[in-house]
């Protein structure tokens, strides 16, 4: 125990700086890990870096200024089918833009489904995301956050993992190893981006359904992961945008879940475009898309 302590003050000891990296799990008790040769894949491109084959996951820390923070923090989680994570175009940047509004952008290292590294792969991507939300509210002092006020935010895959995370943040789906694992894993608040939501009829995206499920799913996997059908009164409130031209991942992933937020009587926002396509994240580029920002922050103002 004492060693576990000292590890943490160590760990905690550089949340200070703008980009700690931390390391979801102890040494050695990774769960559902199975070791292998498989190595982690960085692949760095004009337009975006891309990870793949993780196989130790982490969290990325960038902190506002003490003087601007204003207590939130987010949890980002890139996309990338479940396959490869767009780690700076809808991670990294995320991060760093948020911090300019006062917000802690944390950017989830999560694990991709793999049966060479995995056992029960399709749960490995929802035991980090857990993991990383009761790791945070577990720092929320040395963070300068609040334990109220820690969301998540997921990009088209990690758009999906990010609702099954705020549908599933009650399910025991690992072992606790620690004390971090006493803490909750429900956020506060979710905000979703061109979200793969339903691994149901043609709304689904089958490459992100494919790898994390398996090309011949169970019936009760596919219903576990069509977040529209797994949304209680608990659900967290959710910010959803997404452009109505997206060929990859079909706008009626947004209104499905929507429609399911409605109707359980959490509090919803929503913001279609007409156009933007897939994987816009920051839309920089364009005048209209780009105020997706502006609208969710007056949203997440709005929650206090």
């Amino acid at each position: 125990m004492r060693v576990l302590c000292f590890l943490v003050f160590l760990m905690l000891g550089g949340v200070s700086a703008q980009d700690t990296i931390m390391p979801l799990w102890p040494k050695d008790k990774v769960p559902n890990h199975i070791n292998s040769e498989e190595k982690e894949v960085l692949v760095k491109g004009d337009d975006l870096d891309r990870i793949s084959k993780v196989q130790e996951p982490t969290i990325e820390v960038y902190l506002p200024a003490k003087a601007n923070a204003n207590g939130q923090a987010m949890l980002i989680f890139p996309g990338g089918g479940y396959q490869i994570l767009a780690y700076d175009w809808e991670g990294t940047d995320i991060a760093k833009f948020l911090n300019g509004k006062g917000i802690a952008g944390i950017v989830v290292k999560y694990r991709m489904p793999s049966s060479i590294s995995q056992k029960d792969k399709h749960l490995v991507p929802l035991i980090d995301a857990q993991r990383a939300v009761r790791m945070v509210r577990s720092m929320a002092e040395e963070l300068n956050i609040n334990t109220d006020k820690i969301g998540v935010m997921g990009f088209s895959a990690g758009g999906h993992l990010a609702s099954t995370l705020g549908t599933h943040y009650n399910d025991k789906v690992y072992d606790s190893i620690d004390v971090i694992d006493e803490q909750s894993a429900r956020p506060d608040f979710m905000a979703l981006g061109y979200p793969v939501i339903s691994f149901k009829s043609m709304m689904t995206h089958k490459g992100s359904k494919r790898n994390l499920s398996g090309d011949k799913s169970e019936p009760s996997i596919i219903e576990y992961f069509s977040n529209e059908e797994q949304v209680t009164e608990d659900t967290p409130p959710t910010f959803l945008f997404h452009a109505s031209n997206d060929k990859a991942v079909p706008v009626e992933n947004s209104l499905a879940f929507y429609k399911a937020l409605k109707d359980k009587g959490v509090s919803a926002t929503m913001h279609i475009y007409p156009t933007g396509g897939h994987g816009f994240s920051l839309a920089r580029d364009n005048r209209h898309l780009r105020t997706w920002t502006e609208r969710l922050f007056e949203w997440m103002e709005a929650l206090e």
